[in-house]
C-alpha cells in the first residue's frame, strides 16, 4: 500500500483570510516502509510574511520571493501524490491550505476520503496524553535534536516514524515481503528490501515437562510456604 506523508508551512493559519502555502514536504511509503522518495518546494506566497508565521519556519519575505508560484508546481506535486492516502499531523489544516492552493490556480481539490490524520489516531492510542509531533516524537524515542525550526520536509519525516509506531511500530516490518516494487516513470524499480527467515526444514516440537526430581522439590518447595496466598 503506498502513502504519502506531507507537511506544510504556511504564512498563518487560515487560507480564507489570505494566508498561504510557502512550503510543502512529502514522503512516500510503501506498505509503512519509506522507499527514499520525496518531494519537497517553496513557493512565492505573492504577500508578506507575517513576523510570528516566519519565527516558526525562519522563511521570510526575500527568501521566497524568487520561488516559483504553486500554480506553477501544482503539476508536479499532483503526480508526485497521485491517488494515495495523504498522511498529515492535524491533517485537517494541510488539507485546507493544499486545497486551497489548487482551487486558486483552478484545480480540483484533492477529496477528504484520502486523509489521513495522525492527531486522531494518537488521541485514540494516547487519550488524555499530549499530542503535538514534539511529544509523540519523545514518546517513541524518535530523535528530533536537528530540529530547530519547523520545515514541512524535516517534519514529514519525523511524522513517517511517529505514523509507524501509531499503526503499531516497527515490528510491522517483520510481516512484509521480502522485497517490495514501485512503478516509478514506467520501469519498476526495487525500493527495498525487507529481511525475512530463511526457509527452514520443519522440526517437531520438543517436550518441555519438569521431570519426577523437579516436580518432587516443587512439592516440598510449596509445602514450605507459611499461610499462602491461595491457601
Amino acid at each position: 500500500m503506498r502513502e504519502i506523508v506531507f507537511d506544510t508551512e504556511t504564512t498563518g493559519l487560515d487560507p480564507k483570510t489570505g494566508d498561504r502555502m510557502v512550503e510543502i514536504g512529502c514522503v512516500e511509503m510503501v506498505n509503512l516502509v519509506p522507499t527514499g522518495q520525496t518531494y519537497h518546494a517553496y513557493f512565492n506566497p505573492e504577500r508578506d510574511m507575517p513576523a510570528g508565521a516566519e519565527a516558526v519556519h525562519g522563511l521570510s519575505a526575500a527568501f521566497l520571493s524568487d520561488k516559483p508560484l504553486f500554480s506553477d508546481a501544482a503539476e508536479e506535486l499532483l503526480a508526485f501524490i497521485g491517488d494515495s492516502p495523504l498522511v498529515a499531523h492535524n491533517a485537517g489544516f494541510d488539507f485546507g491550505f493544499l486545497n486551497a492552493e489548487l482551487g486558486i490556480c483552478g484545480r480540483d481539490a484533492v477529496c477528504t476520503s484520502r486523509m489521513v490524520d495522525t492527531v486522531a489516531l494518537a488521541r485514540k492510542r494516547h487519550p488524555g496524553a499530549k499530542l503535538s509531533l514534539d511529544a509523540l516524537c519523545s514518546r517513541y524515542g524518535i530523535d528530533r535534536s536537528h530540529r530547530v525550526k519547523h520545515g514541512a520536509l524535516l517534519d514529514a519525516e519525523l511524522l513517517a516514524q511517529v505514523y509507524v509506531e501509531l499503526k503499531g511500530g516497527r515490528q510491522i516490518g517483520l510481516e512484509l515481503a521480502a522485497e517490495i516494487e514501485v512503478q516509478q516513470g514506467g520501469a519498476v524499480e526495487e525500493v527495498v528490501a525487507v529481511s525475512r527467515a530463511p526457509d527452514r526444514p520443519r522440526r517437531e516440537p520438543r517436550p518441555h515437562a519438569a521431570s519426577a526430581a523437579e516436580l518432587a522439590r516443587h512439592r516440598e518447595f510449596m509445602a514450605g510456604i507459611e499461610n499462602p496466598l491461595w491457601g
